[in-house]
């Protein structure tokens, strides 16, 4: 591809009236543009495949291929370049048809240099900030995500931070939550965006194995080296050679499997289980607990020069009970997942299902929350997700709800939204727009709204 001047915007000029192309071509370059020349519609395409082109000026008119028909090749490619048509004033009919098909904008023989000069310079500033805004949004969807992982408040966004600084590393990485908060996702993230992402991706579960059944699957064995042992068997930590290799509740692990896991740490080599040669490895480890580590160390439960090992980073995962601000991300997230995955026509959740859900303490965390998504989804027989398909524990006992009908479980609409938006309020800092945006409304109604309610 040709490169063109630094600067200086390139015009694809396309006319099978050589007088005319002439007259144009000088009039723009005294503008200051680069002008490149077609002599008809079906050199367009070819033409852009050697030119960096940023704008493409095209005839409707022409004698072998025409400009509509040019700009039904231009989107059959995808090619989404800003054009300019020129039509004689009568075929203003063809004019609308060219704007359907993807003009930017058109201008009428006999051309006014002028005119077209503002056209030219309207066109490229909104190239241009469509470009800025292609680039904000890719830099807040990288802002508000960190590979599968959803979360857009505050602590959420601190963790990314993290995540992105040290993911590129191949410091070992201790990740710490309750059950369910998505420790899982947080070691995936990180190698999907390390440098070892082309290389596998090892998991093992500490706690699913039995303590010799788990040296063996870390370590790997030959024949013979316990009872049923009749071939030769690489371990995880070989699996995952040049890759990552994640221990998940690694609180699970007796003393005995974690000073073999030092020592793999310590010097990258280790035994399988029957052998005496020494097997190196290059692996990064990940780990993960909702145990509390500190608590077992000095229960001396778990090695103290392990967990220092570990916790090169320690990551924390904050239960959900502390991200009310994703909940309803997190919710529109796994309906979409399951009405499509039960082939269900459910829009949305009622604003008292929603309301729920932000008052619930979630002691199952996100797991708690999506399996009582696909529960309701299964259920719901309408276009909403309410209360009714909701597990039984998420409703207080008739008799509470006598003694409560005041307060939080009197269950008005007025209540509810008035909670939903304190709890926005309080996860974005009350940054207000911010909070306008989570809830779905514009920014003059978040401040009546706060008025309202005295918040």
């Amino acid at each position: 591809m040709a490169h063109k001047e630094a600067g200086k915007h390139e015009i694809l000029l396309v006319d099978d009236d050589i007088g005319h192309r002439t007259m144009l071509k000088l009039n723009l370059e005294s503008l200051g543009y680069g002008i490149i020349e077609a002599s008809d519609g079906d050199e367009v395409l070819d033409t852009l495949q050697k030119e960096s082109i940023d704008l493409i000026l095209l005839d409707l008119k022409m004698k072998r291929m025409g400009g509509i028909e040019t700009l039904a090749k231009l989107a059959s490619a995808n090619i989404s370049i800003p054009t300019i048509v020129i039509t004689a004033f009568s075929s203003i009919e063809s004019v609308v048809t060219a704007m359907k098909n993807g003009a930017y904008d058109y201008i009428t023989k006999p051309i006014d240099i002028n005119n077209l000069a503002h056209i030219l310079s309207r066109a490229f500033d909104h190239t241009l900030l469509r470009i800025e805004n292609d680039q904000l949004r890719k830099r807040l969807a990288e802002q508000y995500s960190f590979g599968n992982i959803i979360g857009s408040s505050k602590v959420m966004q601190e963790l990314f931070g993290t995540l992105s600084l040290v993911a590129d590393s191949d410091a070992t990485v201790l990740i710490l939550g309750e059950s369910g908060t998505g420790k899982e996702l947080v070691a995936n993230g990180l190698h999907e965006h390390s440098k070892r992402k082309a290389g596998p991706f090892i998991k093992v579960n500490c706690s699913a194995l039995h303590e010799d059944l788990l040296e063996s699957e870390l370590f790997g064995h030959e024949i013979g080296a316990f009872t049923g042992a009749t071939s030769k068997r690489k371990g995880r930590f070989e699996l995952a050679h040049t890759g990552t290799l994640f221990l998940d509740e690694i609180g699970d692990m007796s003393l005995t499997t974690q000073a073999k896991i030092l020592r793999v740490l310590q010097e990258g080599e280790f035994e399988r289980l029957g052998s005496s040669d020494t097997v190196k490895v290059d692996v990064r480890l990940l780990a993960a607990t909702h145990k509390d580590l500190d608590a077992m160390i000095k229960a001396e439960t778990f090695r103290q020069d392990l967990y220092f090992r570990l916790a090169v980073v320690p990551v924390e995962l904050p239960p959900l009970r502390k991200r009310q601000g994703d909940i309803t991300e997190l919710s529109q997230h796994f309906l979409k997942l399951y009405t499509e995955k039960n082939n269900k026509n459910i829009k949305t959740f009622h604003p008292e299902t929603l309301a729920i859900f932000v008052r619930y303490s979630w002691p199952g965390n996100i797991r708690e929350l999506e399996n009582s998504i696909e529960r309701a989804v299964i259920l719901c027989l309408g276009e909403q997700i309410t209360p009714k398909e909701l597990p039984p524990h998420f409703l207080p006992e008739p008799d509470e709800l006598i003694r409560k009908k005041s307060s939080s479980y009197g269950w008005t609409l007025r209540d509810m939204e008035r909670e939903m938006i304190r709890a926005t309020l309080q996860d974005t800092n009350n940054n207000k727009s911010l909070a306008a945006k989570r809830l779905g409304i514009a920014r003059q109604t978040l401040f009546n709204k706060i008025k309202e309610y005295g918040l």
